[in-house]
C-alpha cells in the first residue's frame, strides 16, 4: 500500500507565492547601484595604531578653516583653549594651561563674539577670549538654511567621526569637485562631485550601463585656487594641500585624544606582554619537577 501526502492549501499558497516572487525579482532589471568613487588616502601622520599629528599641519589646517570654513560652518564643541591643549595645533609646553598660553590669547582676540552690555542689557560684540567657543556663523540653524539655499551648513566639530572615511572622506570630498560630465542633468545650486554619495542614474541621459560615480552637493567648491590661504610656515597652498590641512585639523578637532589613547595603548600591551613572561616563569619555576 503506497501512502501519498497532499500539501494543505495554506502550504500550497505559500509556495505559490515564494516562486512567484522569485519570477518577479529575476524578471525585473537590475537598477544601477550608483555610489561614489573609492576615497582617496590623504597619507595623514595620524593614521594607524602609532601615529601621531603633525603639529605643523595642525596650524595649517585651523587656518584654512578660520579664513575659509568658518564663514558658513560652525565648530559648536571647540573652545578657543581647546587649541592649546597637549597634541593641539598651538600647544606649548611651557603653558600647560592653555588659557596662558599668548598665542591663544592672540587668536581669540582676533575673532568678534556676540556678548551682552553688563550695564545697558544691550546686544553688543566684542573680542573673544580662550575661554569662548569658536562663533557660529549664523544666529540660528534657520538663518543658516536661508542663506544657503535652504540646506544649513553641518557643523564640523566632529565631522571625522560623523562620516565612513574620516580625514579621508573630507580630503577627498574637498578635491573632488569636477565639470559635470556631458549627459548628466544638474540644476541650479547643485554641484558635481564624484566623492558625494549618491546615484545619478535617474539624471543620466548616457549609456545607463556606464553612470558617472558621485553624487550632487549644495556647497560649491570652498578651495577654489592654490594660494587662497597664505601659510605662515611657506608651505606651498595647493589645493590638495589645503584640502589635507583642513581635514587634519577637522580630524583631531573630532578626536583630540586620539594620541594619548594610543600611547596608553601601548603601554597597557607592553604591561600585558612582561606581566604574560613573569606568569609562565612563576609556572615553571613552581610547577617544575611536578608531574602534571
Amino acid at each position: 500500500m503506497t501512502l501519498t501526502w497532499k500539501a494543505p492549501v495554506a502550504v500550497k499558497t505559500l509556495v505559490a507565492a515564494i516562486a512567484s516572487l522569485g519570477l518577479i525579482a529575476s524578471a525585473a532589471p537590475a537598477l544601477a547601484a550608483g555610489g561614489a568613487h573609492e576615497l582617496k588616502s590623504g597619507g595623514f601622520s595620524f593614521e594607524g595604531p602609532f601615529g601621531a599629528f603633525d603639529q605643523g599641519q595642525l596650524q595649517r589646517g585651523y587656518k584654512v578653516y578660520r579664513e575659509v570654513c568658518a564663514s558658513c560652518h560652525s565648530m559648536n564643541l571647540m573652545h578657543f583653549r581647546n587649541l592649546g591643549d597637549a597634541t593641539g595645533p598651538f600647544y606649548d609646553s611651557h603653558y600647560p594651561n592653555p588659557n596662558e598660553n599668548p598665542v591663544i590669547k592672540a587668536l581669540a582676540a582676533e575673532i568678534q563674539v556676540p556678548d551682552i552690555d553688563s550695564e545697558t542689557g544691550e546686544p553688543m560684540q566684542r573680542n573673544a577670549t580662550t575661554a569662548d567657543k569658536f562663533p557660529s556663523p549664523y544666529p540660528n540653524a534657520t538663518a543658516a538654511a536661508a542663506a544657503n539655499g535652504g540646506a544649513a551648513p553641518p557643523d564640523l566639530s566632529v565631522m571625522a567621526k560623523a562620516r565612513h572615511g574620516g580625514a579621508d572622506y573630507i580630503y577627498s570630498l574637498l578635491t573632488g569637485y569636477h565639470t559635470p560630465p556631458a549627459g548628466l542633468q544638474i540644476h541650479a545650486g547643485q554641484n558635481y562631485n564624484a566623492y558625494m554619495a549618491g546615484d545619478l542614474t535617474p539624471f543620466w541621459s548616457g549609456d545607463k550601463a556606464h553612470v558617472p560615480p558621485g553624487g550632487f552637493i549644495a556647497m560649491p567648491p570652498p578651495l577654489r585656487q592654490a594660494g587662497q590661504v597664505t601659510y605662515d610656515d611657506g608651505t606651498n597652498a595647493s589645493v590638495d594641500q589645503m584640502a589635507k590641512d583642513v581635514a587634519a585639523f577637522i580630524a583631531w578637532s573630532s578626536d583630540p585624544h586620539a594620541t594619548a589613547r594610543k600611547q596608553a595603548g601601548v603601554g597597557v600591551m607592553i604591561f600585558l606582554l612582561l606581566f604574560a613572561g613573569l606568569t609562565y616563569a612563576s609556572y615553571r619555576r613552581i610547577w617544575k619537577g611536578i608531574a602534571h
